[in-house]
């Protein structure tokens, strides 16, 4: 596996991944549309944050983006092929995202976890400090932290 910088013509790529990932949990198919904004990823998006790919043999199976003000860290996308879950990209990846976030001066990173991935964040060291608001009306996120040392 190698994990490099996201170009901007992979954003069709990232898109479908984080598509993917999502309908893997069985959502039903009015919610996946209701979040397709949120689970495009444009060039301009890859241009404006740091975004960073996991590749295997060539091909690009995840993906994470990270944005930073200050000493807070927000990892705004990270999302695994559902044929390569549970194959040590998603660990990876979040590795290599907390090293990112601490390269550029982050103490701590958050994260709005969909349910079914706040398992895997606590199992890496994740605090839940709270919920958001997510849509469907009436659904809400958790809200994980993670100290970077």
């Amino acid at each position: 596996m190698k994990i490099r910088l996201a170009r901007a013509g992979d954003a069709d790529r990232l898109t479908a991944i984080a598509r993917a990932a999502k309908r893997h949990w069985g959502y039903p198919d009015e919610w996946l549309r209701l979040w397709e904004d949120e689970l495009t990823v444009t060039a301009d998006d890859i241009r404006n944050h740091r975004v960073f790919c996991a590749e295997d043999d060539g091909v690009v199976v995840g993906f994470y983006a990270v944005s930073s003000a200050g000493s807070l860290a927000e990892l705004e996308h990270m999302w695994v092929e559902p044929d390569a879950i549970g194959r040590g990209f998603g660990s990876r990846l979040f590795t290599h995202a907390i090293a990112t976030a601490a390269e550029e001066g982050a103490e701590s990173m958050r994260v709005a976890s969909d349910p079914h991935a706040e398992g895997f964040y606590l199992h890496k060291g994740a605090r839940r400090i709270g919920t958001v608001p997510s849509t469907p009306q009436g659904r809400h996120l958790p809200l994980l932290e993670f100290a970077i040392h």
